[in-house]
């Protein structure tokens, strides 16, 4: 059996990077510009190969069902998450590619199959991004109702990550009878080639960071600004002490890197405000505060641009000084990292390679490759 290599997720870069959102139409960006990121499987092949070969820990996809409206309906085309792993992994050799599983919609049996076998193939560069789902329209979707208590879904998120870390450990039938779940027999070979997938769980809720307390090692969660990143930081720490573990904190960015700051202030005017397709920005912050506890409802009143920039990421605006001076920043609360978002990702990149990350090099921040 050939020996797994180290994850990347678990190496000593003090700011890990990967890229959000590349699987959905638009990215992170709702606006209606003609060069919004196009996720043709064409340039999710091109893209993966540059962070591979930059050195980018991992790509991070959104599982998601239903779009959001609008004049581009919004993250209406989507490449389905398990698939898109694998693909990618097919298309690489390093990066971590993380898999992100809706457990309300998804049978763990099924799933566990599944990952185990992307793992397998990309000899131990799963990642999986566990999501409990918030989405009604999606639950609608699916014919199963949202539950009106959020610590319901996690209850339910609970079990299914139970059952699939058994079916991952077990080499022999056992039966299984829980609240959601019941089975027979049940097994599941091959095992993932891991010994410890990395596990990452997107919440902000209460219920959703004791998810991650007990189940994920990075907690995927919005930064606003510094003071709270710190605050973040802090309080998963003592969460996380609290019931032996060593949980991270990871956040995700929406970058705008020119060479000069009116250019980049131009370009997300241009595209986050004079064709922003308003009507997706609010039909996705609508869904958010009735229906999810990411952000609070003053935040979401508050960062309505921030919405159109980047479905509400931090935003790295400027030259490739700044963005590293605001990188910097961010690693100093705590933060183990962040993604990275374009408007383009596959054009824009390179110039992020070329300028910013030798700069976070020469900070310490990251090795070189």
């Amino acid at each position: 059996m050939i020996t797994p290599r180290p994850s990347p997720m678990f190496n000593d870069n003090k700011l890990k990077l990967g890229i959000f959102s590349a699987n959905c139409s638009s990215g992170m960006a709702v606006t209606k510009v003609s060069e919004r990121w196009d996720n043709s499987w064409a340039n999710n092949i091109d893209l993966v190969r540059q962070c591979d070969d930059a050195g980018l820990e991992f790509m991070l996809p959104i599982a998601r069902w239903i779009g959001y409206g609008g004049d581009t309906d919004f993250h209406g085309n989507v490449l389905e998450t398990v698939t898109w792993a694998a693909g990618l992994a097919a298309h690489s050799k390093r990066i971590q590619v993380f898999a992100t599983v809706h457990t309300a919609f998804n049978h763990p049996i099924v799933s566990a199959k599944q990952l185990a076998t992307l793992d397998q193939l990309s000899n131990g560069r799963l990642g999986l991004n566990v999501v409990a789902g918030w989405n009604k329209p999606e639950y609608d979707a699916f014919g199963v109702d949202l539950p009106s208590n959020h610590s319901d879904r996690y209850a339910m998120a609970q079990e299914w990550f139970d059952y699939v870390q058994k079916l991952w450990r077990e080499d022999k039938p056992f039966d299984w009878q829980g609240d959601f779940y019941q089975g027979k027999g049940v097994y599941s070979l091959p095992h993932p080639a891991q010994n410890n997938v990395p596990v990452l769980n997107a919440a902000a809720s209460e219920e959703g960071r004791a998810f991650a307390m007990r189940n994920a090692d990075f907690l995927f969660t919005p930064v606003f600004d510094f003071d709270q990143a710190s605050e973040t930081v802090e309080d998963i720490a003592i969460r996380a002490k609290a019931v032996n573990r060593n949980v991270k904190v990871l956040t995700f960015s929406t970058v705008v890197c020119r060479p000069t700051q009116a250019e980049a202030d131009d370009y997300l005017d241009y595209y986050a405000n004079q064709h922003a397709d308003w009507e997706a920005v609010d039909n996705l912050m609508t869904l958010q505060g009735l229906h999810a506890q990411s952000f609070t409802k003053e935040a979401l009143a508050a960062f309505r641009d921030r919405f159109a920039a980047g479905h509400g990421g931090f935003p790295l605006v400027g030259t490739p000084d700044h963005i590293a001076d605001q990188l910097e920043k961010m690693s100093a609360t705590g933060v183990a990292g962040t993604t990275l978002a374009f408007v383009d990702y596959a054009k824009e990149f390179p110039y992020f390679r070329q300028e910013v990350l030798p700069r976070l090099e020469a900070r310490g921040l990251r090795a070189p490759m």
